[in-house]
């Protein structure tokens, strides 16, 4: 085994230690793997919490792969920007988790649903638009900060309910707290919801070899396919679109939205082939939007 020492960077959040956690476990669990530290380190996007912007969550993890200071970085796969940093890779998806939207109710809303009028947090555009046209009588409330932070307002009464991803609560070991699961067909999740994704140097094979063992096919199929999905839309965290790839054996079905922001407007599509043409399947059913008439959708997102 190399001398080298290795390091494994990620963000501060709760959250994201778990996620990195779970790497490592699966690391370690693989023979003659190197010992890993962990960096962890401030984004922009949690620096910058203010309503509406757009948080970056990944550029200090970025600079110090391209530095050298760390040698893996791990994400939520959701969070990544759709076109990596020159000299940055996907390195691995390990499998997924479910990639659900889920509520967490306060205690005076645990019914089969939301009371009418109530009010959900969530820090989503797509959430939001799904919520609004799911129940136009909601009021969707915007929120940021970690999952404590944004339970600790059903406890305080200034909200009903928070929409979050099922994948994060689980992680968090805070499944038992989901009160109601959103089904996937008014709630397509956003692009790679669900999975990690483990960045490397593209020219560091160490590395790349090491992250690699964790590669989960099926999901890593379904990621590049639901990235190459939004890319082909121009979509960003501030894009009402959701998807979904479902691999079955060499088969990877696509399903796509775009909504506009109050809810009222939805195109959808979807797409079928062999799950090794992901990205083309992905960007195809982008075009496909695009021709159904995306455009005015898009523009009224931005």
């Amino acid at each position: 085994m190399s001398s080298r020492r290795f390091s494994i960077g990620t963000r501060r959040s709760p959250l994201a230690r778990a996620q990195t956690e779970l790497v490592l476990r699966r690391l370690n669990r693989r023979r003659g793997t190197p010992h890993w530290s962990v960096r962890p380190m401030l984004t922009g996007g949690d620096r910058d919490r203010s309503i509406g912007s757009s948080p970056d969550f990944t550029d200090a993890l970025d600079r110090a792969l391209l530095n050298g200071d760390i040698d893996l970085a791990v994400h939520s796969a959701k969070d990544l920007p759709l076109v990596l940093p020159e000299g940055i890779v996907l390195a691995a998806c390990p499998s997924r988790e479910d990639p659900r939207d889920c509520l967490v109710l306060a205690p005076t809303e645990r019914a089969a649903a939301p009371s009418r009028g109530a009010r959900i947090g969530s820090s989503s555009t797509r959430r939001r638009a799904q919520l609004l046209r799911w129940r136009n009588d909601l009021e969707v409330v915007e929120i940021r900060g970690n999952v404590d932070t944004r339970l600790r307002r059903l406890i305080s009464g200034d909200l009903d309910g928070v929409a979050l991803a099922v994948a994060g609560l689980r992680r968090l070991g805070r499944g038992a707290e989901i009160d109601r699961l959103l089904p996937v067909r008014d709630f397509l999740p956003a692009p790679a919801q669900g999975a990690l994704a483990i960045l490397a140097r593209d020219d560091d094979t160490a590395a790349l070899r090491i992250a690699g063992a964790l590669d989960d096919r099926p999901t890593r199929c379904a990621v590049d396919a639901e990235r190459a999905f939004a890319r082909a839309l121009g979509g960003d965290c501030s894009t009402p679109l959701g998807a979904l790839a479902e691999v079955d054996g060499r088969r990877l079905r696509l399903r796509g939205e775009l909504l506009s922001p109050d809810g009222r407007r939805r195109l959808r599509a979807r797409v079928a082939g062999d799950r090794d043409q992901a990205e083309s399947l992905g960007e195809a059913l982008g075009q496909r939007l695009l021709a159904l008439g995306a455009g005015p959708l898009l523009a009224a997102g931005r």
